[in-house]
């Protein structure tokens, strides 16, 4: 069995999920897969989605030294992954439309993804737009929810070509689940894409420079 860390010393709560992943070995972790993964986004059961334990682990320490470094996750990003363009919150977004205008989202690989099957890639889109959720749990409302799916097929479905639907799926965590709250972000799985295809998703664009 794999070494658990103690839940003091987590940089954050340690969910239920999150201590049987740790209580875990690499070799003992089962990765989502697609289909896996389609029941879990469909069922909003966001919070069973999982780290293998060695990256469970690195993230935990990364997180630990870069909010000791930075004070935020937030600082950290706005300095080294965000646009430079966009300053610091609050923002001064060019549309109140969530992914509206391109210059108010940016779109990057995710550095810390879930445990996946090979062939799945973890996408995330940080949008300077807020977007609207409700006041129980913090999910999206139902017109962001539909708001954000004409997004997510307009940018990576329809960039796919035919059965582009089939290869693309996409969640947004409701609060509770944040590691970041401060920069709204959509996640966007993606299956068997080209490398070339990816690079053209999340490359910086001008009017994301300063």
């Amino acid at each position: 069995m794999g070494e658990s860390a103690s839940e003091e010393a987590a940089p954050f709560p340690l969910t239920d999920v999150d201590k049987w992943v740790l209580s875990q070995t690499d070799e003992e972790f089962a990765c989502h897969t697609w289909d896996e993964l389609r029941e879990l986004i469909q069922s909003n059961l966001l919070s069973h989605l999982k780290r293998k334990p060695s990256d469970l682990r690195r993230y935990i320490k990364w997180t630990t030294e870069t909010k000791a470094a930075y004070g935020t996750i937030t600082n950290f990003l706005l300095a080294h992954r965000l646009p430079q363009a966009w300053g610091t919150p609050p923002f001064n977004p060019a549309s109140d439309t969530p992914f509206a205008d391109p210059s108010d989202y940016r779109v990057l690989i995710n550095d810390w993804p879930y445990g996946f099957a090979p062939g799945i890639t973890h996408i995330v889109a940080w949008t300077r737009t807020p977007i609207a959720a409700d006041d129980t749990v913090g999910d999206m409302t139902p017109e962001s929810r539909e708001m954000v799916a004409g997004f997510v097929k307009r940018y990576f479905v329809d960039r796919l070509g035919p059965g582009g639907e089939e290869k693309v799926m996409w969640f947004k965590n409701w609060v509770a689940l944040q590691s970041v709250r401060t920069v709204d972000h959509v996640h966007i799985l993606v299956r068997d894409v080209e490398p070339e295809v990816l690079e053209e998703w999340t490359r910086e664009r001008e009017w994301h420079r300063a």
